[in-house]
């Protein structure tokens, strides 16, 4: 499969313009959380358990929400993010609240660049691997930075969500990782309205991928959940039918949305 060379470039300027727009969307409801609300959801808190005085690494943490809501549960967490706009929002924040989150910019392939230390846990959540071309080298990025017994805890919208079109009326894309998904979207999933027109390059990653990636890279699957709901109000044709939670309506619970899981590097 050919990876379009500026995929990292292309993505990247998409993330940098929705950066303020998110800041200001009611999804992300910044006020809120610059106030004190953790954006942390149930399904990722239950499989993080404690974790005060824990060393977190959170990957693809965009302008850090949940890095930060991490270290206010008394973390010590560095979050990681491609796009430079949003990397700089999360310090501004950080700085606001007085906080010590550490915060880089870079392609998550290249931290073992930028950071040389290692980590009790990995965190990375929801509209992640679907930036990567390559899970294997996600995999090992992710073996590389934890400690021996260190846990990579993950959460991600089911690839099967990423199989329909956007009003979730076809199978329009493929389940299995065939090609490089290109698209051009008008608004985004945090503001359908916005007046912005973003390109992007993404992969959809079948489960078993992810699972023998992870295997691979030396670690072992602990657990392994699948949700029919999403936690996040961010496709077309939802409904609401319990607080906080989210189905596309016409289909009910007879699609995953969200799957979990936890794994532990091997001493």
């Amino acid at each position: 499969m050919e990876i379009p060379k500026d995929y990292i470039e292309t993505n990247k300027k998409t993330w940098n313009n929705k950066t303020d727009v998110h800041i200001a969307s009611d999804f992300y409801d910044n006020e809120s959380f610059l106030n004190g609300k953790s954006t942390l959801n149930e399904i990722e808190l239950k499989l993080l358990g404690d974790v005060s005085g824990k060393k977190i690494l959170h990957l693809q943490c965009h302008f850090g929400q949940d890095t930060i809501s991490l270290t206010r549960l008394g973390a010590k967490v560095t979050g990681v993010d491609l796009s430079d706009k949003a990397i700089n929002k999360a310090q501004e924040f950080n700085q606001k609240l007085g906080l010590d989150a550490q915060f880089i910019c870079c392609d998550i392939y290249d931290l073992p660049q930028h950071l040389d230390e290692k980590f009790d846990i990995v965190f990375t959540s929801y509209g992640t691997i679907g930036w990567l071309p390559d899970v294997e080298k996600w995999a090992n990025v992710i073996s590389h930075f934890l400690k021996p017994g260190g846990k990579l805890v993950f959460a991600d919208f089911h690839p099967v969500v990423w199989m329909y079109d956007n009003d979730f009326a076809t199978v329009f894309y493929s389940y299995f990782n065939i090609e490089p998904i290109i698209e051009t979207y008008s608004g985004t999933y945090a503001d359908q309205n916005a007046e912005i027109e973003t390109h992007s390059v993404c992969w959809n990653h079948p489960t078993s991928e992810v699972l023998n990636a992870l295997i691979q890279s030396g670690l072992e699957i602990n657990s392994f959940n699948e949700y029919d709901y999403s936690p996040y109000n961010c496709f077309n044709e939802t409904e609401e039918f319990e607080k906080g939670k989210f189905r596309i309506k016409h289909l009910e619970n007879k699609i995953p949305m969200v799957f979990s899981l936890v794994a532990t590097k091997k001493q």
